[in-house]
């Protein structure tokens, strides 16, 4: 890493930085135009930020400990039922998000906000993590890596598990 970094709880006052990495969150091939940063607004994306700091939500910033500056943020995210993200699993299983700045990618910082979580997630007492990510998204390798694992693949995305007890 160029700078050092610290990471720091996400709190309710970090939410507007939440909202800029979770647009950072949506995977973009290279030869794609991003998309407005008005799909925040769709249901199906503002889910994973709505209402930020309800009870078992946790998550990380990384930042610059010179600067203050943030790089990126991973949280956890709890769903029912009736309420799913994309990486939906299992009710007791939190979903992942996580995303870096562009200029933050490739430095260590991602198997740092991961790890974190990992550990306040197996410290709560959940039995997994899951997540979703786009099949041609290079953090798949990191993912797997870290141990998770492939539940299910469609043409363009991957739910994938971490379990604790593995």
């Amino acid at each position: 890493m160029e700078n050092e970094v610290t990471l720091r709880p996400a709190l309710p006052e970090d939410e507007g930085f939440l909202w800029k990495i979770l647009y950072e969150a949506i995977y973009i091939p290279p030869e794609e135009d991003p998309p407005p940063p008005s799909i925040l607004s769709d249901p199906e994306i503002a889910r994973y930020l709505a209402n930020w700091g309800r009870a078992h939500d946790m998550g990380w910033i990384a930042e610059e400990i010179d600067s203050g500056k943030p790089l990126g943020a991973a949280w956890l995210r709890l769903w029912d039922d009736q309420t799913q993200g994309y990486g939906f699993y299992h009710p007791d299983y939190p979903e992942l998000t996580i995303a870096l700045m562009p200029e933050s990618r490739g430095q260590g910082i991602g198997t740092h906000l991961m790890e974190r979580l990992i550990e306040d997630a197996q410290r709560e007492g959940y039995p997994g993590i899951s997540l979703s990510v786009s099949c041609r998204n290079p953090a798949v390798r990191l993912y797997e890596r870290l141990g998770f694992r492939v539940i299910r693949e469609d043409a363009c995305s991957v739910l994938m598990v971490l379990d604790f007890a593995e």
